[in-house]
């Protein structure tokens, strides 16, 4: 295997010949990468199961389907989004015609995790070409089998000196980090993204990070209870809790508690039968380093469903926690598991007292049919992204910016934002020849006043 930096440097020269900011080379490459997704589907629903058990079903909609969706988004209007944008002069410049050109930034550093590892994968790669970048990919060395398909995939579609796959744990993403990259583009934890933040500074470099946080799950009076209780259910235990939006913990209108915890039992029951281990559409944790962890998190707790774990197998049953103490492990980091804290308020300061004990999460749930107490919530508290009345599906919406804020994340992706988020906006103004009035030139007597009153009345 050729080095890092030999690696890189042969990137540096490729993106030195311009071959990558050709449209048309672009969409070339994107549509060959398509076809190769396509014909890898089986191996990759079969992949992803080795590593961690996910059903076809889910690995299609939340992985094969939306790596799709992005492809042909970006094939469609890549051309469009492409192009330099007119934008209206300034009196201050006139007479001149600006304009706004899209630019790659150069050699891309993209670091993806283990929890959807085809997903947040792709699609950063994908967008990343698609604004003309080379990219250097790192794939999850958790997720054996996904990492090395997506490998040999890239390696089917692209030079090396364009897009590469490069595998490995620790000391390789360490080894990354120390280049000199012009973009770095990270999803995983918040411990990591410090790091990757410190190494990028080094150079100056900008960074996107998708992070996490305990994203947390408001109901009101006015809820429809068994319908909250399925929608969450759906989201919480989706890829047995692995995602990073994933509703943390609840907190419920103290006398509601346990009729919703009723249905919470229920609609588990539902969706995975009487014994969740035996069912094809419950996962498995990732390895046994985070069973062990995350069933650290039930000692000293109140189990009212679930608690059963097997370590061998990697399984952590769907699980009910009620009111554990904000101080107690399974509230002192995000979870990323099955398991479900419940919390009680009576009033909107108790909600205060419990979201500001955290850090800003990357999501937030509002299950509610008060307009008044939706909008307070939506606008007292800072998250990255949310929904009202159901959970995940912000994530789904291609036209709406993903991304976290504070210690959930900086910077954000998704469709078009993706594209964005690996472009560079170069300002360019085309100034005209025909006039060229002396206000702005020395000397500058007299000329104060009439200044102000342009700058007054056209700016």
């Amino acid at each position: 295997m050729d080095s890092i930096n030999s690696i890189l440097s042969s990137q540096k020269s490729f993106f030195s010949s311009q071959k990558t900011k050709s449209v048309s080379t672009r969409l070339v490459y994107l549509k060959a990468l398509k076809s190769e997704i396509i014909s890898k589907e089986n191996a990759i629903y079969k992949a992803i199961n080795k590593d961690f058990g996910k059903s076809e079903f889910e690995t299609f909609i939340s992985e094969y389907g939306l790596v799709i969706s992005q492809l042909n988004l970006a094939i469609k209007n890549l051309k469009n989004w492409s192009k330099p944008k007119r934008v209206k002069s300034s009196i201050l410049t006139f007479p001149s015609k600006d304009y706004i050109y899209k630019e790659p930034y150069g050699n891309v550093l993209v670091i993806a995790p283990w929890n959807y590892p085809f997903l947040l994968a792709l699609e950063p790669l994908i967008m990343a070409v698609a604004a003309g970048n080379t990219v250097v990919l790192k794939p999850s060395e958790l997720t054996a089998h996904t990492s090395q398909l997506i490998t040999d995939i890239i390696e089917n579609v692209f030079p090396k000196e364009y897009v590469t796959s490069i595998q490995g744990g620790v000391e390789v993403s360490t080894e990354l980090l120390a280049q000199k990259w012009d973009y770095i583009f990270f999803t995983g934890s918040v411990s990591v993204g410090k790091i990757v933040a410190q190494a990028a500074s080094k150079h100056l470099t900008p960074v996107t990070l998708e992070l996490g946080g305990k994203s947390p799950c408001i109901i009101d009076e006015t809820a429809n209870l068994q319908l909250a209780a399925k929608r969450i259910v759906w989201g919480k235990f989706f890829n047995a809790g692995q995602t990073c939006i994933a509703p943390d913990y609840i907190i419920i209108k103290r006398p509601l508690k346990q009729e919703f915890i009723t249905f919470l039992k229920d609609e588990i029951t539902n969706f995975y039968g009487e014994n969740p281990k035996e069912s094809k559409d419950f996962p498995r944790i990732i390895n046994t380093k985070n069973t062990k962890r995350i069933a650290e998190m039930l000692k000293g707790t109140n189990v009212v469903f679930g608690g059963i774990v097997d370590e061998t197998n990697n399984y952590i049953a769907p699980t009910i926690i009620d009111e554990p103490s904000l101080q107690s492990d399974v509230m002192n980091e995000e979870i990323f598991g099955p398991i479900l804290p419940i919390l009680t308020y009576e009033t909107k300061e108790d909600i205060n007292r419990i979201i500001t004990n955290f850090e800003k999460p990357l999501s937030l749930y509002t299950f509610s049919n008060d307009n008044k107490f939706i909008e307070y919530i939506l606008k007292t508290y800072s998250f990255g992204g949310g929904v009202v009345n159901d959970v995940l599906i912000h994530f789904g919406n291609h036209k709406l910016p993903f991304g976290g804020v504070g210690t959930s994340g900086m910077g954000a992706y998704h469709g078009k934002h993706g594209f964005d988020t690996f472009t560079h906006n170069k300002a360019i103004i085309k100034r005209g020849n025909c006039l060229d009035p002396s206000l702005r030139y020395a000397p500058y007597k007299n000329k104060l006043n009439f200044i102000k009153k342009i700058f007054k009345y056209f700016t």
